[in-house]
């Protein structure tokens, strides 16, 4: 029998299986008179996004230091935050052709979740009914250190039980593929369910 094409499946949570109404989040900031695309630049310019990802701090510390920039942009503090709320809001859904092809995957190897995340994913995955979906959650929140750091990866893998070169990761983000890649992992960069597919065909195959 041949060997297995890896032993198991790391995949990134927003921008692969979670994805938010973009165009919803555009409206709501034409709404309050700024241009699309303000609030996630605002928040990601914060000095404690990295804490919040990281542990060090919640989701709402790291939300609330970007009150004060977005309050100079539509007039108060009280708008600031209504803003961020609504921008929140907007519409979240998973992938269901990801979420079927990771299920597959996870009927032949280990499936783990690895997630820049804040304070709020636990909450998330439950939301989204995504909470059983995964044999293990590597969070950024609760690890302490965040892709692309190598740390994270290696957590992964020894979650999944496998050697990091016998594991398949897949990110939208080609930063944190190319470091998956340095670990020896089998990196993919993620543009569409195909891709995922594509690089599932082997373990698939597997099984026939």
């Amino acid at each position: 029998m041949a060997a297995r094409a890896f032993d198991a499946v790391l995949c990134d949570f927003d921008g692969v299986l979670k994805f938010q109404d973009l165009e919803q989040q555009a409206e709501i900031e034409r709404a309050y008179g700024v241009e699309p695309g303000t609030v996630a630049r605002v928040t990601g310019e914060s000095a404690l996004v990295v804490p919040a990802l990281t542990g060090l701090v919640t989701r709402e510390e790291w939300l609330a230091s970007a009150v004060p920039v977005l309050a100079g942009l539509v007039g108060s503090a009280a708008r600031a935050s209504a803003l961020t709320a609504d921008w929140l809001a907007a519409r979240t859904w998973a992938d269901e052709e990801v979420l079927a092809l990771l299920t597959r995957a996870r009927a032949r190897v280990p499936v783990v979740l690895v997630s820049n995340a804040t304070s709020e994913l636990a909450a998330h995955l439950h939301e989204l009914e995504l909470h059983d979906a995964f044999d293990h959650v590597v969070s950024s929140y609760d690890v302490g250190v965040a892709k692309p750091d190598p740390r994270i990866f290696e957590i992964a893998a020894e979650h999944a039980g496998a050697p990091p070169e016998r594991c398949l990761f897949i990110d939208d983000r080609a930063e944190n593929v190319d470091a998956a890649r340095v670990l020896g992992m089998t990196g993919v960069v993620y543009r569409t369910p195909a891709d995922l597919e594509t690089a599932l065909l082997a373990l698939f195959e597997e099984a026939c």
